[in-house]
């Protein structure tokens, strides 16, 4: 198992951990989660143009800096640490892969510079019933766990001519959607979106303008301010398709996703650990720190060692997806076990700082809401445990 970085992995993540421990504060991050826009437009010009963290993963030949899965999950750790509030996973991570997977070349290059140097910001459109893996299970666990492949995909694209394509007047090819998309990511700052909708004849991947009137944006409240989810209503809504989704590139994309999640967990976890450990050293109880005991500290090594299991996972899955060697069922073991530590670690935090750890001052709960969050962000632990299962039978099987 491969889980420690080499040196020049480890500078790197020495300069993205400076970063965001200058730019990420947990005062920022106060003030941007009550903030509409959720993320300081300063700061996220100097992590793309200036530190070019928003192309990490990006090959060189469409703008990016050609680094790959293992240097994006260092990103997404420090990001994690810190509950850095911005758009990246949206418009980087998700929109980023979903064109490296899907669009075609034309697009690859029309679009991806933007994303990798900051200038644009995307987010990838997923309903909660038609985007399904290779067992035939939604992207959104939490939501689709009884969904049946059989059932109609909330969103769908056609033509208002019923063929396959409506030539428009540039030149280019544009479609109509229709339908709802639940959960869109940080849909509040984005200026383009890539949707993935069902066609006569499979997934296809569609581009939308912000800017297009039919299309309805609805912010959510939701239980983590610190990551903005809106729900939209595509009322016959342009798209300029640039790409398709088969299966095998949705179960990919899938993968690629649920990895960067399980190391932005990995990352807010770490800090509650070292956050409570340092809390316990200080709090005294019959005259000596609560850290001394014995029953606290048996609680520790536990919360240690499950965080070490689930790291060495996660980055084991990193590997995975920069080599193609290892199990299949990786990324959906490191986000199961990634997901339940974070949970574990968050519930530690409260209850071991007792009666200050449920206050609003305390910034205990600002993990606690990432962690439920991020549970069921992109399939809840159940969800993920079983298509590992059916991974392995199909493995045994085969």
């Amino acid at each position: 198992m491969t889980t420690e970085f080499n040196d020049d992995q480890q500078q790197f993540r020495d300069v993205v951990k400076r970063f965001f421990t200058d730019k990420s504060p947990i005062s920022a991050v106060r003030h941007l989660m009550a903030d509409d826009a959720g993320y300081d437009a300063g700061v996220w010009q100097q992590l793309s143009a200036e530190v070019g963290l928003a192309g990490a993963h990006i090959p060189q030949a469409y703008g990016g800096y050609g680094f790959g899965p293992v240097e994006l999950g260092i990103i997404a750790e420090e990001m994690g640490r810190t509950l850095y509030c911005g758009p990246f996973f949206a418009s980087s991570v998700m929109a980023g892969y979903a064109l490296l997977g899907g669009a075609d070349e034309v697009c690859k290059h029309r679009l991806l510079p933007g994303i990798a140097d900051g200038s644009t910001i995307a987010t990838l459109v997923l309903d909660d019933l038609n985007q399904v893996d290779q067992s035939g299970r939604g992207l959104h666990g939490a939501l689709t766990a009884d969904a049946h492949p059989a059932t109609p995909p909330a969103t769908q694209a056609n033509t208002d001519a019923g063929s396959d394509s409506e030539e428009g007047a540039d030149g280019a090819s544009h479609w109509r959607l229709t339908g709802t998309a639940g959960l869109v990511l940080d849909a509040q700052v984005a200026g383009v979106f890539l949707c993935v909708a069902a066609t006569d004849n499979g997934l296809g991947l569609f581009l939308v303008d912000r800017a297009e009137p039919n299309l309805v944006i609805e912010p959510l409240e939701v239980i983590d301010p610190t990551r903005k989810l809106s729900r939209l209503e595509f009322n016959q809504v342009r798209a300029e398709k640039i790409g398709e989704l088969n299966g095998a590139a949705m179960a990919l994309l899938w993968d690629q996703l649920s990895v960067v999640l399980a190391h932005e967990m990995i990352g807010g976890a770490q800090t509650l650990l070292d956050s409570t450990v340092e809390y316990m050293k200080l709090r005294m109880q019959f005259g000596r720190p609560i850290a001394s005991f014995q029953a606290l500290k048996h609680r520790c090594a536990d919360l240690l060692l499950e965080l070490e299991l689930a790291k060495a996972v996660t980055r084991q899955a990193s590997h995975f997806l920069a080599s193609g060697e290892g199990p299949r069922h990786l990324p959906s073991m490191a986000k199961a076990m990634a997901s339940d530590t974070y949970m574990s670690l968050a519930r530690a935090g409260v209850q071991l700082r007792g009666g200050i750890g449920f206050t609003w001052e305390n910034d205990t709960h600002l993990w606690f809401k990432r962690a439920k969050s991020s549970e069921v962000f992109l399939g809840s632990p159940y969800l993920h445990r079983e298509r590992m299962m059916t991974m392995i039978q199909e493995s045994d099987c085969g």
